[in-house]
């Protein structure tokens, strides 16, 4: 059976495995103590698998991570590109649940938020329902970050007061989502045809 023979540390949170005295592979550090490597173990079948596992199970975390660091992502979505990505499913469920423990990743905060940034930026409550449920988001959770909302009336009438342009902003806010009964609320009788 191979032996461990040297376990130092590099640079990049990365750890130099040397097997019978001879460099082995370069592991992350978390993988490397998850698997219980020392020195002085005696590499069996089982430890092999074990790492293996813990190989994937780091792979995953860290390719989550890295779509989590372009943008917020809720749970479906991120298990969506995951599995786009060739991540095996346990160490994606794995992944998952390590990011959400840590609270990289909140479903409801993901929502909140997102919901939010959409109404600033213009869009009625049906797009913002839309954008979400697009976006895997659940049902709950979309109504509540709808609630959660400036009434959508409300948000017709601050950017029709901003604008010169009625007529064209009325226009715009039909194609943002917004709904029938809140334009004819808001546009009185210029209507927004």
């Amino acid at each position: 059976m191979p032996e461990i023979t040297g376990l130092r540390e590099t640079s990049t949170s990365d750890v130099l495995v040397e097997v019978d005295g001879a460099p082995w592979r370069k592991i992350p550090l978390t993988a490397a103590a998850r698997a219980g490597l020392s020195i002085g173990k005696r590499l069996e079948r089982e430890d092999l698998r074990l790492l293996g596992r813990e190989l994937r199970r780091a792979e995953a975390l860290a390719k989550a991570t890295r779509m989590l660091a372009r943008r917020p992502l809720p749970r479906a979505l991120l298990e969506e590109r995951l599995e786009k990505k060739g991540v095996a499913p346990v160490a994606l469920e794995e992944a998952v649940e390590a990011l959400e423990q840590a609270h990289y990743l909140n479903d409801r905060s993901y929502a909140l938020e997102r919901a939010r940034s959409l109404a600033e930026r213009s869009y009625g409550d049906a797009a913002v329902h839309y954008i979400l449920e697009q976006e895997r988001v659940g049902s709950e959770l979309i109504e509540e970050a709808i609630t959660s909302l400036e009434p959508e009336v409300e948000r017709a009438r601050a950017l029709l007061a901003a604008t010169a342009d009625r007529r064209r902003t009325l226009r715009r806010l039909v194609t943002r989502g917004f709904s029938a009964e809140t334009l004819e609320d808001v546009g009185g009788s210029e209507g927004f045809g």
